[in-house]
């Protein structure tokens, strides 16, 4: 008998599913205690939860024949992801069963935000009939924008344009053909802060996205816009929201996540221009029964040997074949994320060619690492090994994977080539010894970058002096380097230089580093 610990409520149609296979063993007991959840799971070999557990080290090394953790929802962050890993534990979400659900309840905040509803209600049954102090707005020709336009970003687009809404929207990888069939403008989030009268947020929290919205963003929005957010608690900075409000440049908002949640002490509960719900996205009995239902069948699949499906930390592979390629896929999901973190705009092509030995196994995999590194900086957690692909379709991103016998100076060689805004940029990657991860050219220059930590990369002219000056700037900003390469196309023309360094290089001193003598630009990436 295969045993399912289910931790948290979960709605009886996708227990039932459960119970139905005579291999199953389910035991349904939300809220233990963490000294006897350790004890529950410790013959468990499928542990499914929604976001109340804490799947953390402990719990994952009490389960001894552990070998998935469902999360009936979509984020993962309650889930100790590394750990798993190690462990060889499969983790699966179940991302779309509430996609309907927030979509709707992102339209109705920003109906009784309009319409002043929970307010006027509350004041009526109070017994006080006010009309005028409860005066609202139409949506009807108003300009939305939208931050991050996956599913239920699409989804909000969709009932938005049905109120007669102008949609504009910012999205780092969604195309201009998939824009016009969604029927959305695409735009920067400059002009999308400037021109919108509400803006509505659909993007994971990451280090990109945290205050995403602050007192900047702010400033350069209308007088009067409506902020929404029923994402993430953190992608707007609620201090400075506190004081638009104030100051009525922020007309209202509408939260469905907080920061610090439960709020209970944050003074946008006492601001009359606020509407507040708590955490109620995804609480609707459809969609609780949706995700229920979805891993159900997600951890039958996988038990039965029917596939694994939106696994997020790693794709079933052969056991023999994973041990030659797993270095290959820590090298590919690196690569995507450097050339995610390069590109200036939207990522419409992206062509990878594989050359040498491993062009004797199947690569498929291997390509999709690369896309999964390529979206997981901007959509994080909503990206794993088996929508990695169907998202960048969603996104308007065309795929070409070519297996070339053709030679290089290296025994295996990556080629991951992306265009964005019409220019091409092309990065090679191999491994030095057994699973060292090198990229090994970048555009035109041969470099040899080891991508992992902070990458400082800068296009500067090939000019005596550059490595002190970018150094001396760090260095009085107390930034270390761990190392660095060069490269250049001839003596005394283009050139890049790319540095590892020990912290997170800030805003100001990459300014002051592009600003200064013989540097054309710098982007700072993370890996």
């Amino acid at each position: 008998m295969i045993k399912v610990f289910i931790s948290d409520p979960l709605a009886q149609e996708g227990i039932d599913i459960l119970k139905s296979n005579k291999e199953f063993q389910v035991d349904a007991r939300p809220k233990l205690p963490v000294d006897e959840l350790k004890k529950a799971v410790k013959d468990a070999e499928v542990l499914i939860v929604r976001s109340e557990t804490k799947v953390t080290k402990e719990i994952i090394e009490a389960a001894e024949k552990l070998k998935i953790i469902g999360r009936a929802g979509v984020g993962v962050d309650n889930v100790d992801v590394e750990t798993a890993s190690k462990r060889g534990i499969i983790v699966m979400n179940a991302p779309s069963g509430n996609t309907i659900s927030t979509a709707e309840h992102t339209m109705s905040m920003i109906l009784a935000l309009s319409r002043n509803i929970p307010q006027a209600n509350a004041t009526l049954k109070s017994k006080v009939w006010d009309r005028k102090k409860f005066m609202g707005v139409e949506l009807y020709g108003k300009t939305l924008g939208i931050i991050g336009l996956g599913r239920i970003g699409q989804a909000v687009a969709k009932r938005s344009a049905s109120f007669g809404m102008k949609i504009i929207a910012y999205d780092p990888f969604l195309s201009a053909e998939r824009a016009k069939e969604l029927q959305v403008e695409l735009a920067d989030l400059n002009r999308l802060y400037k021109e919108s009268d509400y803006i509505t947020v659909h993007t994971p929290l990451s280090d990109e996205t945290k205050h995403l919205i602050s007192d900047k963003q702010i400033a350069m929005m209308k007088d009067g816009v409506r902020l929404i957010n029923c994402a993430r608690g953190g992608i707007i900075d609620e201090a400075a929201l506190l004081k638009g409000l104030e100051s009525k440049k922020v007309a209202g908002a509408a939260l469905d996540v907080f920061e610090k949640e439960p709020p209970l002490e944050s003074p946008l509960l006492n601001m009359d221009n606020v509407v507040v719900t708590p955490h109620l996205g995804a609480a609707t009995e459809e969609a609780q029964i949706n995700v229920a239902i979805d891993i159900a069948k997600q951890v039958i699949d996988a038990l039965t040997g029917k596939g694994v499906r939106n696994a997020v930390n790693v794709p079933y592979i052969d056991p023999e074949v994973y041990e030659i390629l797993a270095p290959y896929f820590t090298l590919g999901e690196k690569m995507g994320s450097f050339q995610a973190q390069m590109a200036g705009g939207p990522i419409t092509n992206v062509k990878i060619e594989y050359r040498g030995d491993i062009t004797s196994h199947e690569l498929d995999q291997l390509t999709v690492s690369i896309l999964k590194g390529m979206l997981t900086p901007f959509l994080k957690e909503t990206v794993n090994f088996v929508n990695a692909k169907v998202l960048a379709k969603e996104r308007g991103i065309r795929v070409e994977e070519i297996k070339s016998t053709q030679l290089e100076d290296f025994a295996n060689l990556i080629s991951v080539e992306v265009t964005s805004d019409g220019k091409k940029c092309e990065i090679w990657g191999t491994l030095f010894a057994k699973n060292d991860p090198r990229i090994v050219k970048v555009e035109d220059f041969y470099v040899e970058i080891v991508p992992e930590g902070y990458i400082l990369v800068a296009h500067n002219y090939d000019k005596p002096g550059i490595i002190g000056q970018i150094g001396t700037i760090l260095g009085k900003n107390e930034i270390n380097i761990a190392s660095m390469t060069f490269g250049r196309t001839q003596k005394g023309k283009d050139a890049i230089t790319v540095l590892n360094v020990d912290a997170a290089v800030s805003p100001n001193v990459l300014k002051e580093i592009e600003t200064s003598k013989n540097i054309k630009d710098v982007k700072l990436i993370k890996l």
